[in-house]
């Protein structure tokens, strides 16, 4: 059974950091997960989901004082020139007693994230390398807390798909065209930086073919021209 909750708040990686040790601290274990998908321009499309154990029985919702659980707050929060929101879901599951936020959007460029607050901390990052590469970085922010919390019960998840030739990267795993880096709070340590080198690939260049048929088509128009005029 899906539930939908909420309260109003604002949203930040940062809140949603110390949202996640405090209720860890009272409950279970908090997940996040990021995907995105590149085009050759920097464009490109980010899913975001992340998850925590909740008391979800009967319509009892948990408490969510900074709202990382709020369609409106992340709406909010979210809203930029450079994003285009697709959708915003937010629930509680029941059957496993599991509360979710997912939000999908795109993006027109890459570093332009940085000016949405919750990437405020992320220092997306999209530069010119070697000839013909790009350097992509993001920086995961550290994860202070001080309350002896069991560091195998929290992690963060980022996968991305690069469009072109991967020349090297510090991924975690790697599952065919997808780099993945996967922390627990332990890992996270000071903090981690993603970080890859790709080489783009070439823009669709026009097929030969396409050419030669212009050609053709262009060679047997100026033929029954050439012919009809020849007929008068």
């Amino acid at each position: 059974m899906i539930q939908q909750i909420g309260s109003r708040s604002r949203f930040s990686f940062s809140k949603f950091l110390l949202f996640a040790i405090l209720s860890l601290w009272f409950a279970g274990c908090i997940n996040y997960e990021q995907e995105v998908s590149f085009n050759p321009d920097g464009s490109g499309d980010m899913k975001i989901h992340y998850w925590i154990k909740a008391d979800t029985s009967g319509d009892t919702t948990f408490y969510d004082p900074l709202g990382i659980f709020n369609a409106d707050s992340l709406r909010s929060d979210f809203t930029s020139p450079n994003i285009k929101i697709e959708n915003i879901t937010v629930s509680n599951d029941t059957i496993d007693s599991t509360s979710h936020a997912t939000i999908e959007f795109s993006f027109t460029h890459i570093d332009s994230l940085n000016k949405v607050k919750p990437f405020a901390e992320s220092h997306f990052s999209l530069q010119d390398g070697a000839a013909g590469q790009k350097i992509f970085s993001q920086f995961i922010p550290p994860i202070a807390t001080g309350f002896g919390l069991n560091d195998s019960i929290y992690q963060v998840t980022y996968i991305y798909t690069f469009p072109g030739e991967i020349i090297t990267h510090n991924a975690t795993q790697v599952d065919k065209k997808k780099l993945i880096w996967k922390y627990s709070l332990a890992e996270i340590g000071k903090g981690k930086t993603i970080s890859v080198s790709f080489r783009p690939y070439k823009l669709k260049e026009t097929p030969y073919w396409i050419f030669f048929l212009a050609g053709l088509v262009l060679a047997v128009v100026v033929f029954f021209l050439f012919r009809k005029k020849r007929s008068w």
